[in-house]
């Protein structure tokens, strides 16, 4: 039998030195696992209430202001179900497989994303996954966030797992990323080296510190510069949660159309009307963080080859691309 959760309650007060902001951009970015549309639609059927009172989603929160959220819970399910799911596989063998993750796809299941993932997709595909992690996790060795598309590895069975997270831990699998980012760079090469924590204002967030948490270490190169924006692309020395993502915005060059590190909104170029209107345009073509794991190198723990993988630019990452080339 699944455990099956009601509801669970939320009860949030508004710090004194927070700005203003609507409600349900605030309730996004404090409660884990819901998007902004399902707080409003909590908001709009009163699930939501201000100082023990229902309000509406463009409220705009006050210091001290109390809240109340009641959040409905979907049961846990008991196993993982097969789901027939396609997949770009780029290469697979008895021992593993490469397959290259759409943007806006989980790699397993987790609160709030229980079917429609990689797990539910790869258990369409084939019996033979590792069992190192638990049930929900089976075969994911390393995982990039749901909003980045790009290459993963899988293991099929435990001895090729922790061989392959060994090399993750060692920090010699190879990993290239492309990202947008806004702005332009000094120089065409560098690194950004910084101790990488949970925010404290936000828990869904990191940032980057001077003395808290822990060392990353980012490099990158320019690709190619537009009017306001650059490509790059990004080797990963180590692999914190959202690297790249918050390295970038922490040096003011957030990766574009980020929605949590601030590549969403408007951050160089805005001066002139038309320019603006260019960019909200291609934010609309770019409606996530514009991040893709191109390629992957390891040392096959079998085969004992080093083997590595590459990658096309998905269909919106390259729409963005174009857009901004005849802009330039």
């Amino acid at each position: 039998m699944s455990k099956i959760i009601t509801e669970k309650i939320h009860h949030l007060k508004v710090p004194e030195s927070k700005k203003p902001e609507r409600l349900d951009v605030f309730l996004t970015n404090h409660i884990e696992n819901v998007t902004r549309t399902k707080i409003q639609e909590a908001i709009k059927a009163g699930f939501v209430t201000v100082n023990n009172k229902p309000t509406k989603p463009n409220y705009i929160v006050k210091p001290q202001d109390e809240i109340i959220v009641i959040q409905p819970i979907a049961p846990r399910p008991e196993t993982v179900e097969p789901e027939n799911i396609p997949l770009n596989i780029i290469y697979e063998d008895d021992f593993l497989l490469v397959v290259n993750k759409p943007a806006g796809m989980v790699a397993h299941p987790a609160y709030a994303n229980y079917t429609g993932t990689l797990v539910n997709a790869l258990l369409h595909h084939t019996k033979k996954l590792s069992q190192v992690n638990d049930k929900f996790r089976i075969g994911i060795v390393h995982r990039i966030d749901k909003d980045t598309s790009g290459l993963l590895l899988v293991a099929k069975d435990d001895y090729t797992h922790s061989k392959l997270a060994e090399q993750f831990a060692k920090h010699t699998i190879e990993r290239e990323y492309q990202a947008v980012c806004w702005g332009k760079f000094k120089e065409p090469k560098g690194e950004i080296i910084t101790k990488i924590t949970r925010s404290k204002s936000d828990r869904k967030k990191f940032t980057i510190s001077t003395n808290e948490g822990k060392e990353a270490i980012t490099f990158y190169e320019v690709l190619e510069e537009f009017e306001f924006a650059t490509l790059l692309k990004l080797k990963l020395k180590t692999g914190r949660t959202h690297q790249i993502r918050v390295h970038l915005s922490g040096i003011g060059k957030p990766v574009f159309g980020d929605r949590t590190y601030g590549g969403d909104k408007i951050v160089f170029g805005s001066e002139l009307p038309q320019m603006k209107a260019r960019i909200n345009n291609l934010l609309k073509i770019m409606q996530r963080q514009a991040l893709h794991a191109k390629t992957i190198g390891f040392l096959h723990p079998i085969k004992n080859e080093f083997l590595k993988f590459d990658s096309e630019l998905p269909e919106d990452f390259q729409d963005l691309l174009n857009h901004l080339r005849k802009q330039n």
